[in-house]
């Protein structure tokens, strides 16, 4: 961590310095020359001289060191220093009429020379001075520069020191390098903040020795993202990662782990921001996947990119254009002899303009990743609603299954919101299930289940979908009003093995314990229908009974039901 060194900590208000001489006519005189400006400490050998730097490193700003002294001289007082943390970034100026001890002095650390005989005060306190000044001045740089949990470059000198780089190397490849922390916020969570920050620490350690190895500009950016730049060809990445998540082995009782993003041979026609949200992307790419350490960008990633960007754009344009849309999902009840149909779930479409039908699969987790999904959730639900309200005054009604994403579950007036447009359609609550996806349990637990108990107290049915796929699937079953338990169409789909089966059982064992109802989703053959009955499931969606469905062939679904 930095350490400050602009110090007025004496009683008197004046810096402190330490004069070490073993003859004490020297002491004494250096100590007439200095005591009316500064407060001084004395020591007649270097042991002393470390024991008194050790007992007021916080306040020390100078240290006048004799280099020829009995058992530990100058030069072992400064090699001691230089090794201490605590010690190393006390400025020290030597005492010596040997000039040949210059070059050597200077090589371990000194700032400065006060030349035997001490018959010039006016140049010793000049000298004094200066190297104090100089060196609170290059402290405050630092302090400026840096970040103060782990002492490397901050944001914004980062991005200058490495346009300074470029500008004196305009033909040296670069390679622009993200490092990540996989899951900080959890270490935080479950083992405080202090962990964390030891975890931060121990990487930037790391860090600040590939530094001195490859001369590369490291800096610490923002939580726990790291960046380097560094000339191309110095790191060999793969070892690097894997050094670095062995170097985290002493934190036996945590996980931690690493991954990097790597923007090779950058393009020095964009600006350096650019280059390193390159690399975050490449980072990005293989986040939650533990099995790859390293990801590199590259032109199907920068397509990938761009695509992206285009669609987070236009959006909001999209949803004004009516470029979505609302298809339906049937559901059926297999209970009974026959199959009936229930209910439906809504799904999202959007056709775009120009680049024609995008699946969900994209567009989808692209807008919950950027805070947009809720623009979409209320488009759907506006459609929902709108088409409800037609259908029931035809008397062909089902209940419809909606998403609530995360972030709709972030706003504390969600149930009046959905109140207000059941009202404005003549609807009920039990005409809307709230279908809410596993993993949104997983952020902020306590409002989420504040919100979703407040649904479901006024009579929402509650849905968890994708159940089986996060690992709070079981926590959250004793936590949250859940009524319906949807099953993961992976369960379905890799249905091919005793395990797999078995696993199905046993979720449904779990439900009728607890009282839940079961929808299995993706069912598309026989088999698979008659297996699910077999368990006990209770409702079916797939390609087997109906693939989605526009409003329009869903109201006529809905008519030839009621005629049957």
């Amino acid at each position: 961590m930095l350490k400050s060194h602009v110090k007025f900590h004496s009683v008197e208000g004046k810096r402190l310095i330490l004069i070490v001489d073993d003859e004490a006519a020297n002491r004494a005189l250096l100590g007439l020359i200095t005591e009316d400006e500064y407060e001084v400490l004395y020591a007649e050998d270097g042991a002393e001289a470390l024991r008194l730097m050790r007992e007021n490193a916080a306040y020390l700003s100078i240290v006048l060191l004799d280099l020829s002294m009995p058992e530990v001289n100058g030069f072992e007082v400064m090699e001691q220093a230089r090794a201490d943390e605590a010690l190393s970034d006390i400025p020290i100026i030597v005492l010596t009429s040997e000039l040949e001890a210059e070059v050597k002095s200077l090589q371990m650390g000194a700032v400065d020379f006060i030349p035997k005989p001490f018959n010039m005060p006016e140049v010793i306190k000049a000298r004094i001075q200066k190297a104090i000044e100089l060196h609170e001045s290059r402290t405050i740089i630092q302090s400026t520069e840096r970040e103060g949990k782990t002492g490397l470059f901050n944001k914004e000198y980062f991005y200058r020191y490495g346009e300074q780089f470029d500008g004196f190397h305009p033909d040296m490849p670069m390679d622009a390098v993200s490092i990540d922390i996989n899951h900080f916020h959890l270490i935080n969570e479950l083992y405080g903040r202090r962990k964390g920050d030891e975890v931060l620490v121990h990487l930037a350690d790391y860090l600040k020795n590939l530094r001195r190895e490859t001369n590369c500009i490291v800096g610490r950016i923002e939580g726990d993202k790291f960046y380097i730049y560094t000339p191309a060809n110095k790191i060999e990445y793969g070892i690097v990662s894997r050094e670095i998540n062995s170097h985290f082995d002493e934190f036996h009782d945590i996980n931690v782990s690493v991954r990097t993003g790597i923007y090779q041979n950058v393009d020095k026609s964009i600006d350096i921001e650019r280059r390193f949200d390159r690399a975050v992307l490449a980072s990005n790419m293989i986040k939650g996947d533990y099995s790859r350490l390293v990801a590199y960008y590259d032109a199907k990633t920068h397509e990938k990119k761009l695509f992206e960007e285009r669609l987070l754009a236009e959006v909001g344009d999209a949803v004004r254009q009516g470029q979505f849309y609302v298809n339906y999902q049937p559901k059926y009840n297999i209970k009974g002899d026959e199959p009936v149909l229930a209910s439906a779930e809504a799904l999202v479409r959007w056709n775009h303009p120009y680049l024609g039908v995008i699946s969900p699969g994209v567009f989808i987790p692209l807008l919950e990743d950027n805070g947009l999904i809720h623009m979409i959730d209320r488009f759907v639900w506006e459609e929902v609603v709108r088409c409800l309200g037609d259908w029931k005054k035809e008397g062909v009604s089902v209940p419809v299954s909606i998403n609530v994403s995360r972030m709709d579950l972030y706003n504390r007036n969600l149930r009046e919101d959905i109140d207000g447009l059941l009202e404005s359609h003549d609807l009920d609550r039990s005409d809307l299930y709230m279908e809410i996806t596993e993993s949104s349990y997983s952020d902020d637990v306590d409002q989420i289940l504040e919100v979703v108990d407040n649904l479901h107290e006024a009579g929402f049915l509650i849905e968890m979908d994708d159940f089986g796929t996060g690992y709070s699937s079981l926590s959250m079953l004793a936590e949250a009003p859940i009524d319906v338990l949807k099953m993961d169409m992976r369960f379905i789909q890799n249905l091919n093995n005793d395990r797999q089966e078995a696993m199905i059982r046993m979720i449904m064992d779990i439900a009728a314990f607890m009282g839940l109802l079961v929808v299995a989703e993706g069912v598309e053959t026989k088999e698979q229908v008659d297996f699910l009955k077999s368990t006990g499931c209770d409702i079916i969606q797939g390609f087997y009974f109906s693939k989605p469905l526009s409003a329009e062939d869903f109201e006529k679904r809905l008519r030839d039901e009621k005629e049957r």
